[in-house]
C-alpha cells in the first residue's frame, strides 16, 4: 500500500506547495498530487497556479517522491499534444518519477475557453481519443492524426519519454472505471467504491487503483470543521454539480446549503488518529492500492509533523480486513 499527499492548487500558490511537496517527501509520503485547476471551487480558496510549472519546481527539488497530476482534463482547455508534451518535460524533470492523472474535467475549469461544456458520455469518448494521441506523441515519431475530436499536423515530440509514463484515469462509477481498464495504466477515484474498483478489475485493469482521503487535521475538532466548512464546502456537494456547475459564484451559492454537520460527514476533522485510519482502511478494504490524503486548511506543516509523529505509522500498519465469506 502507498501514501501520497495532496498538493492542493486551489488553496495555495505554486512556491507554497513546493515546499509541502519537500515536507511530504521528508516525512515519508511515497508520492505526490498536483491538482490541475483554472479556478478554485470556491474565492475561500482563493488560488490557482499552473499545475505544470508546480510539477517542474517539485521535481527539482525532491529526489524520491513520485509526482503526479491529479486530474488533468486533456479535452478542452489544454489541446492533448500540449499535454503530451508537458507530461514528457515532467518525466524527464523527475528523472521517470512522474504519472500522468488524467479526467473528463469539469466545467469550472474547461469553459473558459468559450467551447461547449459536452455531457460525459462524449467526454469519455474524447478521452479516449486524447490518450491515444497522447501515446502515440510518446513514441517520438511524427505524428497526423485526423480524429472525431481532434487534430495534429506534422507534430512531434523531439523530448519524448525514455519510456511511457504511467496514464491513471480518474472515475466516479463502472463506465469510467471500465474505460480505464481498457485504456489506461491505473484507475484513480475520490470514493471507497468497492464497485468501482471491481468494475476496473472485472475489465481487465491491473494497475494501481488510488484514492483520494480528504480530512482536516486539528487539535480542536470543532475548529477542523469550521475549517473545512469555511474552506472546502464544495465536499457536500452532491451528484453531477461539481462537474457541471460553471463559475466559482454557482459553487458558493450551492455550498449554502452545505451544513458544518454535512461536513462534518464528508471531511475527517480534528485529531482522532483512529478516525483518519477507519476512513483509511474504507479504501484498503474496497480494493485500493494507494491513498493520497488531502489536507484542507492553512496549517500543512501541522499535519505533515503529525504524519511524521504518529499518524503515519498508524495508517501504514493498516492491512485488508478478511472478507466476511472469509
Amino acid at each position: 500500500m502507498r501514501w501520497g499527499y495532496t498538493c492542493s492548487s486551489e488553496e495555495f500558490e505554486a512556491s507554497e506547495l513546493v515546499r509541502h511537496a519537500a515536507m511530504a517527501e521528508d516525512v515519508g509520503f511515497d508520492f505526490v498530487t498536483v491538482s490541475d485547476h483554472f479556478h478554485p471551487w470556491t474565492r475561500s480558496q482563493g488560488h490557482s497556479p499552473f499545475a505544470w510549472s508546480t510539477v517542474g519546481a517539485i521535481s527539482a527539488t525532491t529526489r524520491r517522491v513520485d509526482i503526479g497530476t491529479g486530474v488533468t482534463c486533456p479535452l478542452i482547455r489544454i489541446h492533448p499534444a500540449i499535454v503530451a508534451q508537458a507530461a514528457a518535460t515532467s518525466f524527464e524533470l523527475s528523472e521517470g518519477r512522474f504519472f500522468l492523472g488524467l479526467g473528463t474535467g469539469e466545467a469550472l475549469n474547461e469553459h473558459i475557453t468559450g467551447d461547449r461544456w459536452p455531457p460525459i458520455d462524449l467526454r469519455r469518448d474524447m478521452l479516449i481519443e486524447a490518450i491515444d494521441m497522447i501515446r502515440e506523441l510518446w513514441t517520438g515519431e511524427t505524428v497526423d492524426h485526423q480524429g472525431e475530436f481532434y487534430v495534429l499536423e506534422n507534430a512531434r515530440l523531439f523530448s519524448a519519454p525514455e519510456r511511457p509514463p504511467s496514464i491513471v484515469c480518474a472515475a466516479a462509477g463502472p463506465g469510467s472505471a471500465e474505460m480505464a481498464a481498457q485504456h489506461a495504466d491505473g484507475l484513480w477515484a475520490t470514493s471507497p467504491s468497492a464497485d468501482t474498483v471491481s468494475a476496473y478489475r472485472d475489465a481487465g485493469g491491473s494497475g494501481e487503483v488510488i484514492g483520494q482521503l480528504t480530512v482536516c487535521w486539528d487539535r480542536d475538532r470543532e475548529r477542523a470543521i469550521d475549517t473545512a466548512h469555511e474552506v472546502w464546502p464544495n465536499a457536500g456537494l452532491p451528484g453531477q454539480l461539481a462537474q457541471d456547475l460553471p463559475t466559482w459564484t454557482h459553487f458558493e451559492q450551492a455550498s449554502q446549503l452545505v451544513t458544518r454537520e454535512m461536513i462534518a460527514e464528508q471531511v475527517v476533522c480534528g485529531h482522532d488518529i483512529e478516525a483518519v485510519a477507519s476512513a483509511a482502511q474504507k479504501y484498503i478494504d474496497a480494493g485500493f492500492t494507494a491513498v493520497h490524503l488531502h489536507q484542507v486548511g492553512q496549517d500543512q506543516r501541522g499535519f505533515l509533523q503529525s504524519w511524521n509523529d504518529e499518524l503515519g505509522a498508524e495508517i501504514r500498519n493498516l492491512t485488508a480486513r478478511p472478507s466476511a465469506d472469509g
